[in-house]
């Protein structure tokens, strides 16, 4: 059977762990906070009324194309394209192009820094694995203005990030929204995740310091996993409305 990524990819180890994914959620709703056009996510209702189901999808959804079957990611991705297409109609405007390419740039940056920060460094060849699973993610969805290379990625990488963030009154509500959905002690511990993962400039942005807690308590969640404890740290970490998919995070898709 012909997947969307291979077996052997490095993708699929990425994205096949909790923890992993745990920090790509951290750190994408940092950016997501910040990017110019969350707008468009507030237009809806879902991303204020439910900041973490919102940010769950867009993970779950990306899980779900590395994990299936070539032609069945190819309708998982064309079904995102038809939901954004049809906010544009209600809202009779266009999402930028721009904003489409810094949700994909995010899954790149997020799943070489999470797996880098619990696992090992990747190796050139295995970052052009990352690039290429998200380049075709893009050309699936006809983005234009992509990298052609993970080296040309970095580069726009830096200038999205100078570009196309900036914290506003979304920002602000949005991390409210954070606090409230999580409790004040999962709330410390999602901007101490953040911490680890996110670009300097979001910490920058975000006025995040350099110190977190997670930095002591890494080594003995990494060993969790061995021990067999990481799912009830996943359920401290995680509210209970998420236990479903708290249990799913380390179950793969597609064997």
């Amino acid at each position: 059977m012909d997947y969307f990524v291979k077996k052997d990819s490095i993708v699929r180890k990425i994205w096949g762990k909790g923890d992993t994914i745990l920090f790509i959620f951290a750190g994408a709703s940092a950016e997501f906070a910040l990017n110019r056009a969350v707008d468009w996510l507030y237009f809806t209702g879902k991303l204020p009324n439910d900041p973490l189901g919102r940010l769950f999808s867009t993970v779950t959804y990306a899980r779900k194309i590395v994990f299936s079957e070539k032609e069945a990611a190819y309708r998982a991705i064309d079904n995102i394209t038809a939901i954004h297409s049809a906010v544009e109609h209600n809202r009779n405007s266009k999402i930028p192009d721009w904003a489409y390419r810094d949700v994909l740039f995010m899954l790149i940056h997020y799943s070489i820094a999470s797996y880098e920060l619990l696992e090992r460094k990747l190796s050139a060849v295995e970052k052009d694995e990352v690039f290429d699973v998200f380049h075709r993610f893009g050309e699936r969805m006809n983005l234009i203005g992509l990298p052609g290379s993970y080296n040309e990625w970095v580069i726009m990488r830096k200038d999205h990030l100078d570009t196309n963030l900036i914290k506003s009154s979304y920002t602000v509500d949005l991390y409210k929204q954070y606090k409230k959905h999580l409790g004040a002690i999962r709330y410390q511990l999602l901007i101490d995740g953040q911490k680890l993962v996110v670009p300097k400039e979001v910490k920058a942005l975000l006025k995040l310091s350099k110190i977190s807690s997670l930095t002591l308590i890494l080594p003995i969640y990494k060993l969790s996993g061995k021990a067999g404890i990481d799912a009830w740290l996943k359920n401290i970490i995680l509210p209970k409305n998420y236990k479903k998919e708290i249990k799913d995070l380390d179950v793969p898709l597609i064997s």
